[in-house]
Parts: C-alpha cells; sequence; structure tokens
C-alpha cells in the first residue's frame, strides 16, 4: 500500500499539467476574439460614408386564405430593419412575428392580409430602412398546403403511390430473378449498379442545385458533402457491424446477401426521400401541376429499385416478411419527404437529406463492385456482353423514365 500513494500523488500534477496544456490555447484564443470585438480594428478600416451591406431572402411564402405569410432571412453580416411591403406595386399594411430589426442570420415573418387571386401573378416587394429594395415573385397563386389531418393524408398517400407501391412491385420479379444462372445474375447486378449510378448523379446534381439556392453563411455545398460522407461511413458502420453479427452468429446470422439487399434498401430509402421532398415542395410552393408531373415521373422512376434490392439475394430463400421490411426501407421515407417538403419545408434540410441520399447510394454502388470482384476480378466480368448491356440498360431505363420527371 505504501508504494501506492506516491504513485497516485504522482498522477495528479501530470494530469494538471495536461489540462493546463489543452486550455491555455483556448482561454487565448478566446481573448483574441474579445479584443476583435471590443475595440474593433475592423471598424478603424470601414469608410463612415459607405452604406451597410444588406442582403434579405425570402425562404418561404405561404398563401392563406387570410393572406400571405412571407418569411425572410437577413443574409447580412449587420441587422436590418424592414421599413415597408408593397404587392403588386402598392404599398400594404403588415404585422411581423417579431421584431422589424432582423439580426444576421435571424428570420422574420411577415403577414401581409393582401387578398391574392387564385392562379394570378403577384410581385411582393421589401423595403429597409435605407431604402434598399429586394423583390419575390410568386409565380402561380394556390393557397398552400396546411399541417392538418386532411394534407398529412394526402401527403402520405402521394409517398404509398410513388415509393411504397412501386418498390413493391419490382420485389415481385423475385422469382424470375431465382431463376437464373451465373451470367443472368452478373447481368442483373450490373443493370442494379446501373439504376444507383444514375440516382447518384441524379442526387449530386440536385443537391448543387439546391445548395446553390441556400443563403451564403449555410455553406450549401460544404453541407452536401458532409452530409453524403455522413451517410457514407454510417452505411459503411453499419455493413461492418452486420458482417461482424453474422460471423458471431455463424449459421444463424443473416446471409452475405441479404445484408448487401438491406444495405441497397437504406440507400434507395434515403434517395426516396429527396424525391418525396421534391414533391411535397412543389404542392408548398404553389406548383401543382409540376408537383403532379413529379408523382407520375417518379412512380416509373422507381419500379426498377425493387429489383436493384432483392438482385444480391437471388440464391437465397428469403421470407415474404423479409421481403416487406426491405420494401417499406426502400419506400415508406418517401412519404416522411413528401410530409417535411409539402408542410414544414426548409432550404438546409432539403440540402442535408439530398447529400444523405447521395452519399447512400455511393456506399452501394461501391460495396456491390466489391460483391462482384471477390470470386473475380471486376475487370474481366465488365468485359462481357450481357454485364456490359446490364450496366447500360440500368442506366439507360433510368434516363428515360428520370426524361418523363423534367
Amino acid at each position: 500500500m505504501r508504494g501506492v500513494i506516491p504513485d497516485t500523488v504522482a498522477i495528479q500534477p501530470a494530469r494538471t499539467r495536461t489540462a493546463i496544456a489543452v486550455l491555455l490555447p483556448l482561454v487565448l484564443l478566446a481573448g483574441v476574439l474579445f479584443v476583435i470585438f471590443r475595440f474593433g480594428p475592423s471598424e478603424l478600416l470601414r469608410d463612415p460614408d459607405a452604406p451597410p451591406v444588406e442582403i434579405l431572402s425570402v425562404q418561404r411564402a405561404l398563401l392563406k386564405s387570410e393572406g400571405i405569410a412571407l418569411t425572410v432571412l437577413n443574409e447580412s453580416p449587420e441587422p436590418v430593419t424592414i421599413a415597408q411591403v408593397a404587392v403588386d406595386d402598392a404599398f400594404w399594411s403588415f404585422s411581423a412575428d417579431g421584431p422589424l430589426t432582423v439580426g444576421r442570420l435571424r428570420r422574420v415573418t411577415l403577414a401581409i392580409p393582401y387578398p391574392w387571386v387564385t392562379g394570378e401573378t403577384h410581385h411582393i416587394a421589401i423595403l429597409t430602412s435605407t431604402g434598399t429594395k429586394f423583390e419575390h415573385e410568386i409565380a402561380v397563386a394556390l393557397k398552400s398546403p396546411e399541417p392538418d389531418a386532411r394534407h398529412l393524408l394526402l401527403f402520405a398517400a402521394i409517398g404509398v403511390f410513388v415509393g411504397v407501391i412501386p418498390v413493391a412491385l419490382g420485389l415481385l420479379w423475385f422469382p424470375v430473378i431465382k431463376r437464373m444462372g451465373r451470367t443472368g445474375l452478373d447481368a442483373v447486378l450490373a443493370f442494379t449498379i446501373g439504376l444507383l449510378l444514375f440516382l447518384l448523379i441524379d442526387a449530386a446534381a440536385e443537391g448543387l442545385e439546391s445548395s446553390a439556392a441556400l443563403p451564403g453563411a449555410f455553406h450549401g455545398v460544404a453541407l452536401l458533402i458532409a452530409s453524403a460522407a455522413t451517410a457514407y461511413l454510417a452505411l459503411e458502420a453499419l455493413g461492418s457491424w452486420l458482417a461482424r453479427r453474422r460471423a458471431h452468429l455463424r449459421a444463424e446470422g443473416p446471409p452475405s446477401g441479404w445484408i448487401l439487399s438491406l444495405l441497397i434498401a437504406v440507400g434507395i430509402g434515403l434517395h426516396n426521400l429527396g424525391e418525396g421532398l421534391a414533391i411535397g415542395a412543389a404542392f408548398a410552393l404553389g406548383e401543382a401541376a409540376f408537383g403532379t408531373l413529379l408523382i407520375v415521373g417518379f412512380t416509373l422512376h422507381n419500379a426498377t429499385e425493387g429489383l436493384a434490392i432483392i438482385a444480391p439475394m437471388a440464391k437465397e430463400r428469403p421470407s415474404v416478411w423479409t421481403l416487406v421490411k426491405l420494401g417499406l426501407i426502400g419506400g415508406v421515407p418517401t412519404i416522411a419527404g413528401a410530409w417535411i417538403g409539402g408542410l414544414v419545408y426548409s432550404r438546409p434540410f432539403t440540402v442535408f437529406f439530398l447529400g444523405l441520399g447521395v452519399g447512400a447510394i455511393a456506399q452501394v454502388v461501391v460495396l456491390i463492385m466489391r460483391q462482384m470482384a471477390r470470386e473475380r476480378p471486376l475487370s474481366e466480368r465488365l468485359v462481357h456482353a450481357p454485364v456490359m448491356l446490364g450496366l447500360l440498360g440500368g442506366f439507360a431505363v433510368m434516363y428515360l423514365t428520370g426524361v418523363l420527371v423534367g
């Protein structure tokens, strides 16, 4: 016991020195930031006669029976005061759910009791206290959906028709896949890769377009990349955990094809979440005709996703309940996406979810290619005509159905 006490006492100063070494740079950094904000050296370089930089952006325009609700975000480095609102070149009274002096990256919702006309185009102008004007156009005025039971059911029904049913129909091809030989299965896996590559490109392009519409302070591209990396690494970790669990349980664990099918279902589900967002947002923004087109296009688009899910299990005997679970994983997120897009539309959320879809699909493509390369080098498999035709066919099918979406 005597030898333990000196060792314990010696550890304490070492821990204290480590804590000081960790905290000292942070304390000094806090001191530097205090000096910058307290004495403002940047203010000395600013021209006192220069006008302030003001940037306001309309995040959402809701059309209600009592008027227009306009959500405005201040992207400026300094607070901005909203002075007046004009609708169709006429100044209009309005109220706000907060102070009219909006801080940086703060939002305020303006309630404008304007008698908008269904189907008409309305132009809104926001004037700040400095006289700067920011304009927003409502191309086609249609009443916005509200978060009530009726709209929840309607968006849920849209998600079922667009996501759940098409994926379930694709699962019905399982008996056909099961009877195929090795070459046929390679062609189906290549077809799956073609499908997913198109979804990857489509989701990435959509994500970049949505990130460009974000205010600069949100760093849309960085948000897209970060969410994609998160999904990729999360699925890698999930796949590794499932593989270790299968090895630990040995014969009792799930087969490897089921694991790959599960990861494909998760990746497709995250992509379908983005599709639901697009449909819900189209109706929320008053673009009902475009939303209807999206429903038809995505329904055709998703009919082949069930095939992608079941392809890795061609040599196994999954139960009907297993197929049902995989179909729900791939299709149900469309419902959640429609709810989010239609009732609580948010541009940062849209970019984040699209990034998740990009990362998930990329991980699944890599995983399928690894699976195909285990038995034979991938370069040897791809030179076979059925495999090449499957790869190009998968991409072509998704492209042609994507044309319907626009």
